[in-house]
């Protein structure tokens, strides 16, 4: 067995894969079907290249594709995206990125996904490096009908065999070749695409366009019989249809007066009206789509179009059409292609960027449905931030603006003051009492500094009275206002966090202040290393509940 071709490539399946559960093949077609290529696959793709339609939406899908961006990922333990790492540098990212010293990446996936949406199949032949056999260096698009599986009964699939344009057979190993394929309801090992299931209809357009051609070529006019009363000699019948083709055949020669010696013309009357041409052609355009599942503005027809229905169109090729195509391509890169580059690829994986277009108005009514939500709960009395995490949403500090903002509740100003008044509990600094002040509606300016002396003359203010409280607490607590440490650092601990916040957390603060210098805004420390490896921090101070350590 070992001495054919497709022994050596058979005994070769056997080293390396385990037993297939049930055959998917008989015997004799193991042995055949690698010298039985499908018939009708150069064909199919021929018909890019002479049906219009077709041409249209098999360079839409392929391009829309090929300009979809690419990142390499470092996969991470909680399984979500949003945690991953991008890796910048990795032999599989920059054989994805140039393909081969010819083709660009853009170019290597709109010429095999052209194979994918003709014939159903798109194959790369993968190039290694002569002295590391384990190295992928180059990969190739190959047309599909040059390439054959052979299947085994053991192994379901021992090899591929590639048919040069001079007929040489080239054995490849299962390593050596990767095949994208939309299934066959009938054969495992091909694919089926939309071109097989339109074929006639292909054909009927292609005849239809020959017809139209030859009718101009033909001097414009249908064909005829030229009736003669007695029978002609071959001399005779070859020089009366050289003469007529000579004065009537072509444009040029057409609607001349035809003049016949002892023959009578017949004609035979069919106008392209008759053959109802422009109806053929809608219908062939119908199918083509209808099988490609694409829609008329798609393909640039316009026709009661606006820019609402246009968004949505662009957004649906993206969805319907590209999203597949791009799924089916993530699925070789990481399942055949990343494999190839044994342990230093382990743990990665490819992925695309969304070509889906984001839908403002439904973004918007999100938001909007998480804001109410977070109000009406933050009203209730639960924690803003634990509530603003719950919700997705951003922590966001209010202004202290002239004359307040209002956007704290009764219930808050009430703890705060009787924090500020009685120095139980929560101890804030004289920014904080102002700046809380101020939400509520007071309108203190923001640049009077902290009074040191009696409260003014005349009648008090709000400011006064707010001063006051801070004297009376301090009176009260003594060093403890400011030996107060009132705010924590809190990091998210995982395998992703850096060291600098490590370290840091649970450091705490005398002041909002203090802490704010560390984490500007309330969030992402400063000394956070993880920018460098494209992550955001996550680490944010929080204000410390009162323990048995403060008193």
């Amino acid at each position: 067995m070992g001495k054919t071709l497709i022994g050596s490539i058979s005994a070769a399946a056997r080293r390396t894969t385990i037993d297939s559960p049930i055959p998917f093949v008989s015997r004799g077609a193991q042995r055949a079907l690698p010298f039985m290529r499908p018939a009708g696959m150069e064909q199919q793709m021929r018909a890019m290249g002479s049906v219009g339609t077709l041409f249209s939406i098999v360079n839409r899908t392929s391009n829309a594709t090929a300009q979809v961006e690419w990142k390499l990922w470092r996969k991470a333990k909680s399984g979500l995206k949003e945690d991953r790492v991008e890796v910048t540098s990795h032999a599989a990212l920059d054989l994805w990125n140039k393909p081969n010293p010819f083709m660009p990446r853009q170019e290597f996936v709109e010429t095999f996904q052209q194979h994918v949406d003709l014939v159903g199949e798109g194959w790369w032949v993968i190039a290694y490096h002569p002295a590391v056999q384990n190295l992928p260096l180059e990969m190739w698009p190959v047309r599909p009908d040059r390439m054959t599986p052979v299947p085994s009964q053991e192994k379901f699939l021992a090899g591929y065999i590639y048919t040069s344009p001079d007929g040489e057979q080239v054995p490849l190993g299962l390593h050596e070749v990767i095949q994208l394929r939309m299934p066959n309801p009938l054969d495992p090992y091909r694919g089926m695409g939309p071109v097989q299931a339109v074929l006639a209809d292909l054909d009927a357009t292609r005849y239809s366009a020959e017809w139209n051609r030859n009718f101009f070529l033909n001097s414009a006019e249908p064909g005829g019989i030229i009736e003669v009363p007695q029978p002609l000699s071959d001399p005779d019948f070859d020089q009366l249809r050289e003469r007529w083709n000579e004065q009537h055949r072509g444009v040029a020669n057409a609607h001349r007066v035809a003049i016949l010696e002892h023959g009578k013309w017949i004609d035979r009357k069919l106008t392209q009206r008759d053959m109802q041409f422009v109806e053929l052609r809608d219908v062939s355009r119908a199918v083509l789509r209808e099988a490609y599942g694409i829609s008329a503005f798609a393909l640039g027809e316009v026709t009661d179009v606006n820019r609402a229905t246009a968004e949505a169109a662009k957004a649906w090729f993206a969805e319907q059409l590209t999203v597949p195509r791009l799924e089916r391509i993530k699925g070789a890169l990481n399942h055949d292609l990343l494999p190839l580059f044994g342990a230093t690829a382990e743990g990665l994986e490819f992925d695309y960027e969304n070509p889906v277009p984001p839908d403002p108005e439904a973004e918007a009514a999100q938001l909007t449905s998480k804001v109410t939500a977070a109000k009406a709960l933050i009203d209730a009395g639960l924690a803003s931030d634990s509530v603003l995490a719950a919700m997705g949403l951003p922590a966001i500090e209010a202004s202290p603006a002239a004359g307040g903002d209002g956007t704290i509740t009764p219930r808050e100003l009430g703890d705060m003051i009787q924090s500020i008044y009685l120095g139980v509990g929560t101890v804030i600094t004289w920014e904080e009492a102002r700046d809380i002040l101020n939400r509520a509606g007071a309108g203190l300016n923001l640049a009077t500094p902290q009074p040191e002396a009696a409260p003014r003359q005349g009648a008090p203010t709000f400011e006064d009275f707010a001063a006051q409280l801070l004297a009376d607490a301090a009176a009260g607590a003594g060093e403890g206002i400011e030996a107060a440490m009132r705010w924590e650092a809190v990091a998210h601990i995982d395998e992703n966090t850096c060291q600098p916040c490590a370290d840091n957390d649970g450091k705490t603060y005398r002041n909002r202040a203090d802490a704010y210098e560390d984490y500007p805004g309330g969030s992402g420390y400063v000394k956070c290393v993880g920018a460098e490896h494209g992550n955001d921090c996550r680490c944010r101070v929080v204000k410390r509940r009162k323990t048995k350590e403060d008193d």
